[in-house]
């Protein structure tokens, strides 16, 4: 029997490292990308094959694919697309570079490998793109703007690009975790540092919160997961003769596409004030 394979992207940690482990665990052939060569000198000494794949870097994503093909052959059996990172603040505080930032690598890069891979894919007769959205790119939440908007993006991009591939053998999937434990929150201080002005904001008492939040350690949220719980429903995606168009995964997931079905704009907004 052929060893499938599948290159997942953001493996250094959280979500993509735990995929990458779950992967091998089944027999598979598992090319774990990291945007950083020190990440992926790390995860050749746990021997793994980690191509270097930067979605911010359109040379390191030709490059890494590239690698990835030489590796197999040609094939390639599932792409998935987890690589993102969160650029917290009010959206009045935005810089217009910011949001190209967060868009750069959250949407732009994950389309141009997907895009690389669907004439692979369809040259061999089959395989799956997956995309790891989240539970904000189904609703809203304040001081998300920039990460909800990713994710609203790709859901969209997604969702067509499911519709274009029903008369091809390439199958389009959506995960969308909610809280899940992983340096997501870490890795957004940089970026905040870097964009966010919030000390001349007119929000600047308000940010007291946010930065609590951000830089202080108070343990698991609430209906936060594993992120093997996100490898369980990624290899139900990557296997199942009948995947799912979208996964859901944590609580607040489920009741989010509950929501959005049931309730008016006005009991959305006031849910999520709450939170």
């Amino acid at each position: 029997m052929t060893q499938k394979s599948i290159l997942i992207t953001g493996c250094s940690s959280g979500i993509g490292f735990d995929a990458a482990q779950g992967f091998r665990a089944l027999g598979w052939r598992v090319f774990a990308s990291c945007r950083q060569q020190v990440d992926c000198d790390r995860l050749i000494a746990l021997g793994f094959e980690s191509p270097l794949i930067d979605y911010a870097d359109s040379a390191t994503i030709k490059n890494g694919l590239a690698q990835t093909l030489a590796a197999t052959g040609g094939t390639l059996d599932v792409l998935y697309n987890n690589g993102a990172f969160a650029c917290p603040g009010a959206v009045e505080d935005l810089p217009r570079d910011a949001l190209r930032s967060i868009f750069e690598v959250n949407v732009f890069g994950v389309h141009e490998l997907s895009c690389l891979v669907i004439p692979v894919m369809r040259a061999q007769g089959h395989g799956r793109i997956i995309n790891c959205s989240s539970v904000l790119g189904l609703f809203a939440m304040k001081w998300r703007g920039a990460y909800v908007a990713t994710k609203y993006a790709l859901e969209g991009l997604t969702d067509v690009l499911r519709i274009e591939m029903a008369d091809t053998p390439i199958k389009v999937i959506l995960v969308e975790p909610g809280p899940i434990t992983a340096n997501i929150r870490k890795n957004a201080i940089p970026h905040f540092e870097h964009w966010i002005d919030w000390e001349t904001s007119a929000r600047a008492e308000q940010y007291a919160t946010l930065r609590d939040r951000l830089y202080a350690d108070s343990g698991p949220d609430l209906f936060e997961l594993p992120a093997s719980a996100v490898t369980k429903k990624l290899i139900h995606a990557a296997t199942s003769r009948r995947p799912k168009p979208r996964y859901y995964v944590t609580t607040p997931t489920y009741l989010a596409g509950i929501l959005r079905r049931i309730a008016s704009t006005r009991l959305l907004d006031a849910v999520i004030s709450r939170v």
